[in-house]
């Protein structure tokens, strides 16, 4: 899988290892990317505690809110399809 450069993310703290479980379509390497988008999220979110309220965290939260909306869909399905093969 070709690797995606983070300069145009708004977030690349977690966003590349987000974007790579999205885009990961062996279902045999999926759960690994998504452990490590989990991961990621996780560390940033331990990094913004105790920063100030402001529209641009909040908007970062938003946003990690719905990256893990998608990737628990993400682990469903996959166990979905590990159900059905």
């Amino acid at each position: 899988m070709a690797e995606h450069s983070s300069d145009h993310l708004r977030f690349p703290q977690w966003q590349p290892q987000y974007q790579a479980a999205l885009m990961e379509l062996n279902h045999i390497l999926l759960l690994g990317r998504v452990t490590e988008a989990e991961y990621a999220i996780f560390e940033r979110l331990q990094s913004l505690e105790g920063t100030p309220n402001c529209e641009s965290r909040f908007d970062e939260l938003l946003a990690i809110e719905d990256a893990l909306a998608s990737l628990r869909l993400l682990k469903r399905e996959q166990a979905d399809f590990s159900e059905h093969s």
